[in-house]
Parts: structure tokens; sequence; C-alpha cells
């Protein structure tokens, strides 16, 4: 990984792609990220002269981030302490890379899944236990690992840790394989909406004191409250929130940007037809992510339409 990132950080190539073929980086096919990703290129491919857009499956966050930086991705679905982290060359990433927002998505919540006999009722009665902390180089795996170290158990110490993705994880709660999982995605995310109507779960509230001591260290997070029955028979839970962004090389040039941009943004009721989460997808959302510049070209096109 390391000799990866410093390769990649050395990279200020023009996006590189077969003649006008181009791809954005999602995750797992049981995500969010996944249809939305689709959803983008599809218009994108309609809408914006030249460019052809297919959504690839990945690992993710910290991949697709990689591969916006190496230039094998037009564009990637990352959350956004992902990008904080590559933009100042912290966490995964050893050395800052060269990436800019093109505009902030929806707000990714941290679920903290177990079964509800499992007795399983708050982070530290993870202590011992073998969780799932997302699947290898998501987002989900470095928020979920930060968070329970956050309170003490480091994973391979105070608990035993596999990598599984959003299906995975489900499907290993559901066969007694995992006592829990940490998923991190937004509002009514499938494997979770199907685990519930199956099986009762409980969805761990982050209390007050683990809120804000995790927020001072990662303050690219905010308080957020899912709301009663999202999730069958779960009551309202609080978590932490943090904003999903689409992450491209800050070598793209200023017209492709602006482009992508503004047929995202005129056309993205196409979207919300697929996923409920691009509601939160508004030109007043756009910048929500702090610490990371916004690419000039999508900002170009903000300042035409304030």
């Amino acid at each position: 990984m390391r000799k990866l990132l410093t390769f990649a950080a050395a990279l200020l190539l023009p996006l590189m792609a077969n003649a006008n073929n181009y791809s954005i980086g999602t995750g797992g096919q049981s995500g969010i990220y996944y249809p939305f990703g689709g959803a983008l290129a599809k218009v994108w491919s309609d809408k914006v002269d030249g460019i052809n857009v297919k959504a690839e499956v990945s690992a993710a966050s910290v991949e697709n981030t990689i591969k916006v930086v190496k230039g094998d991705m037009l564009a990637g679905l990352a959350m956004g302490n992902v990008v904080l982290d590559a933009y100042n060359g912290e966490g995964k990433f050893p050395a800052k890379m060269p990436v800019k927002v093109l505009f902030a998505l929806y707000p990714n919540l941290i679920h903290s899944v177990a079964l509800d006999k499992s007795g399983i009722k708050g982070l530290s009665d993870m202590k011992g236990k073998r969780i799932s902390l997302g699947a290898p180089g998501s987002g989900t795996a470095v928020t979920s690992e930060a968070l329970l170290k956050s309170v003490g158990l480091n994973a391979g110490k105070e608990f035993n840790a596999v990598y599984l993705n959003f299906s995975e994880t489900t499907n290993a709660l559901a066969n007694g394989q995992i006592d829990a999982g940490f998923l991190v995605g937004g509002q009514g995310v499938g494997a979770v909406t199907q685990l519930a109507l199956t099986h009762d779960i409980e969805i761990l509230s982050i209390t007050d004191k683990e809120q804000t001591d995790f927020k001072k260290a990662y303050p690219a997070y905010t308080s957020y409250t899912i709301p009663a029955d999202v999730y069958n028979k779960v009551e309202a839970v609080n978590t932490l929130s943090v904003w999903n962004v689409l992450v491209v090389n800050e070598s793209m040039s200023d017209d492709v940007a602006y482009e992508l941009t503004k047929a995202a943004f005129e056309n993205i009721n196409d979207v919300r037809k697929v996923v409920k989460a691009a509601n939160f997808t508004t030109l007043s959302n756009a910048a929500s992510l702090s610490g990371v510049p916004m690419h000039p070209g999508a900002q170009k096109y903000l300042n035409t339409v304030k």
C-alpha cells in the first residue's frame, strides 16, 4: 500500500482512459454507491458529449481514491473522511494526494449492527467479540476501526476483526459467524433493510460522550439520529454521519469538471428515481465537506447558478 500510494502521489497526469470510455468507482452491489454511481454514469454518458461512463464495482472509498489519483477512474464515490485523509496525507495515505471534490452527495451513517439476541447493546460490549469492520480498502473499515479504537478497543487485541463487505456482513450475522458488524452507508441501506426483515436486529446508539470524543479527533463527522422504523422494528438510533463526495484528480480539466457537475445537477431527478439518497444531492449541499477544495470547474458551475 505504501509503495502504491507513494507512486500515485507523484502522478499529476491527465485522466487516462481508452478513447473516451471512463469508469466511476462505486462499491459493492449491496450498498448505495453502486446504484448511485450507475445512475450518474448514465446521466454523464447521455448528456456530456464525447464521454461514455460505466459504473465499476470496487472496495469503495480508499480504492476509488487511489484509482482516481492514478488516473484509472474518471471519478469515484468516497467518504469525506477518506478524501480528507488523502488530501492531507494522513491515515491510509502516507503522502498528500492530488485530489479535489466535484460535489457532495449524501451523508453516510454509521450502522453498528448486531442481532438482538446477541446481548450487544453498545460499542463497549464488542470487547472479546468477532466483529466485521467492513470490506478491505473501504471507508467503512477506516471509520469502524477508528471508532472502536476511540473507545479503547483495538483490532486483534480487544476483539477479533474480520473484513467483510455489506452483504457478507449481514449474511455472517444471520448465520452466527460474527457477533456484530459495521455498515457505513446512507439511511435505508439495503443490506441492513433486508436483514431487519428476517431477523430482530439492534443498531447500536453511540453515546454523547463517545460522539464528542470521536468528533474531536475526526472533525469531518457530525451527530445524526436515524428515525424510528427506518429499519423494521428498530427504534431511533443516535449515531454519527459523514458526507460522501465525488472525488476527482486535481488534473481534471476545468471544462470537464464543469460539464460533469452541470449535467449531474440539471438531471439530478433522474438519479433520484434510482436512489433516494440523491435527495440530499442539492446545490446547497454541494460544498458540505470542509477541508478539501472543490475542483475549480465544479466551483465555476456553482457560481453560475447562485
